[in-house]
């Protein structure tokens, strides 16, 4: 399977947002807010973390993955948020929402192995 050019964003919610009320907003208003904007990933998944005694404590509450067919596009889209280049509206409901303070982004590609059911893997 060929690597994946991807972005992920780590944010933190907002003091005072429940998960639940987190999850929400970001499903219901956020997501597509920003759908009307996006341009050049062709993937857009949201992985929360799930709720555990160190809730308080963890850096993020939520990683976001934009895939993209190529480098170039994914190294783009990472210039234009590490410049907070993004139309205002959304700028504006990231205030609302997040801890703009703690979101990081990086650039990663994606290696997948597909694993066979009942076969144990084996390295030489």
């Amino acid at each position: 399977m060929p690597a994946v050019p991807s972005v992920l964003i780590f944010l933190k919610r907002k003091p005072g947002l429940s998960q639940a009320e987190f999850r929400a907003y970001y499903e219901d208003h956020h997501v597509p807010l920003c759908m009307r904007y996006m341009a050049g990933p062709q993937r857009y998944v949201r992985h929360y973390l799930e709720s555990g005694p160190e809730d308080a404590n963890r850096p993020f509450d939520v990683i976001t993955e934009l895939g993209f067919a190529s480098a170039a596009m994914r190294d783009a889209v990472l210039d234009a948020l590490r410049r907070d280049a993004l139309p205002a509206e959304v700028i504006a409901d990231e205030h609302r929402l997040f801890d703009r303070s703690r979101s990081r982004a990086v650039a990663v590609s994606d290696h997948a192995t597909d694993l066979v059911p009942g076969e144990v893997a084996r390295h030489g």
